[in-house]
């Protein structure tokens, strides 16, 4: 049993068995981001549309999970802590509903519809129990501004990585198979196994701290719900982080499809996408070393200005092969990785601002409700491409029409790009600095040191 944490200053161990999580979950989520939709469309072969609005029906349950289940993980109460207890138990079952996610019936179009939809709420409802919980515990296991973004360096140190597997090594597995669909079913296995085991040895890990003032909480989520989304800085964060990971989402999803038919570049798909997440991962100590020169949300913004910068360039790529590719995955995945360090760090802020504030430990809930933006940007992503694909004529697995290819470009490029420019002010001037912080950080100590 590891001891409880006496101090802000996290052990290196604590940091490790904590990154290990979300292993796991990234192997998982590249796949799902990258690959998903071409699974349907070019594997499973089901209209675009069909498969986009089955995708858009299976989030509208995210409207009450994300933040229902932050409420009711902040109120759990058991002898696995209130977080560790759902990694615990929900990975096998997790486990379960990311392998289902891979298997589509030879069916007609109702039946098909009906299974996409449901397996994917399936997924994300067990999806959301395990990895709310999880990421809650960036806010709680330490107080410190500074801590908490090399906690998170540490967790996307390892993400990033197995976020670039799941993108490199899904086509080449699917490769080996005879069959797409085959190749699409192992991968869903396997995966769902990787991320049970993932989960489980960093909920084995690590322990919670007890020692915090904290009030009785909200015997109602939707009173919860409300108070959280009265919290001025939490807003403004989320509001920007909802239309930057819009834009990520186009941008994953019509990756793929970008390189094999604006570029023809189908099987270097593994090293363009591969080029840009090493480069994401080895730009995490870089922009680690920015937060302790500046706030986070300006360090958050001038990453994500160079990332629009790059993704714009791809707008005006020749429709060949082209080498330029590569310059432009190293830019961005430069840009890009402020995306992977900087906002789960910052709502760990707006929680502790919270906290001071009313005296409640409402992680969960924050946490929750930007587990709600996530996906819901994800998947009015997914949809729009869905819809995107068939308004400009996509046809699957043929050389595309000029007018497909103009969809392609505009929604993987410069639509992006302008979501992203047009976030950058709440950026820029987001409330809270390391100086708020160091205030209420003050007013925290204080609390808690009347608890000890």
């Amino acid at each position: 049993m590891a001891p409880e944490l006496k101090s802000d200053k996290l052990p290196r161990k604590t940091k490790l068995f904590y990154g290990i999580g979300d292993l796991g979950n990234a192997v998982v989520n590249s796949a799902i981001q990258f690959f998903l939709m071409k699974f349907y469309t070019d594997g499973a072969l089901v209209s675009p549309a069909l498969a986009g609005n089955a995708l858009l029906i299976g989030k509208i349950w995210d409207a009450v999970n994300d933040p229902l289940f932050g409420w009711f993980t902040d109120r759990t109460q058991s002898r696995h802590g209130k977080r560790r207890v759902f990694m615990l138990f929900g990975a096998i079952p997790l486990a379960i509903a990311i392998a289902l996610l891979w298997f589509v019936p030879q069916a007609d179009r109702i039946w098909t519809f009906v299974w996409i939809a449901a397996t994917f709420l399936l997924f994300d409802t067990i999806w959301t129990l395990t990895n709310v919980p999880y990421y809650s515990l960036t806010s709680e296991l330490t107080d410190d501004y500074d801590e908490r973004s090399s906690l998170t360096a540490y967790r996307m140190v390892m993400a990033v990585p197995a976020y670039l597997v799941g993108a490199a090594l899904t086509p080449a597995i699917v490769g080996l198979f005879a069959l797409q669909r085959t190749g699409y079913a192992f991968i869903g296995i396997a995966y769902g196994l990787f991320a049970a085991v993932a989960l489980l040895i960093s909920a084995a890990g690590i322990r919670e701290r007890k020692s915090l003032a904290v009030a009785k909480p909200e015997a109602s989520p939707i009173k919860s719900l409300l108070v959280a989304l009265k919290n001025r800085p939490f807003v403004w964060l989320c509001g920007a982080y909802f239309v930057i990971n819009l834009s990520f989402a186009f941008i994953k999803t019509l990756m793929a499809y970008y390189i094999e038919y604006q570029l023809l570049m189908k099987a270097e798909t593994t090293l363009v996408m591969g080029l840009m997440l090493i480069c994401v991962t080895i730009s995490l100590p870089f922009w680690q070393w920015v937060s302790r020169k500046m706030d986070k949300g300006p360090a958050y913004g001038l990453g994500m200005a160079v990332g629009a910068l790059a993704v714009v360039l791809t707008f005006f790529l020749p429709h060949q092969s082209t080498g330029l590719i590569y310059i432009v995955s190293v830019l961005a995945g430069f840009g890009f990785s402020a995306q992977w360090i900087f906002p789960w760090a910052m709502v760990a802020d707006v929680a502790d601002y919270d906290r001071a504030e009313t005296g409640q430990q409402r992680s969960g809930m924050y946490y929750g409700v930007w587990g709600l933006a996530t996906k819901i940007s994800e998947a009015l992503a997914l949809a729009a491409v869905g819809w995107i694909l068939t308004g400009f004529h996509y046809v699957p697995n043929v050389e595309q029409t000029s007018q497909a290819l103009l969809g392609i470009r505009l929604f993987f490029g410069l639509v992006p790009a302008a979501i992203i420019f047009s976030s950058l002010p709440l950026l820029f001037k987001y409330p809270i600095t390391r100086q708020r912080h160091a205030e209420v950080r003050a007013r925290l100590d204080r609390l808690d040191a009347a608890v000890k």
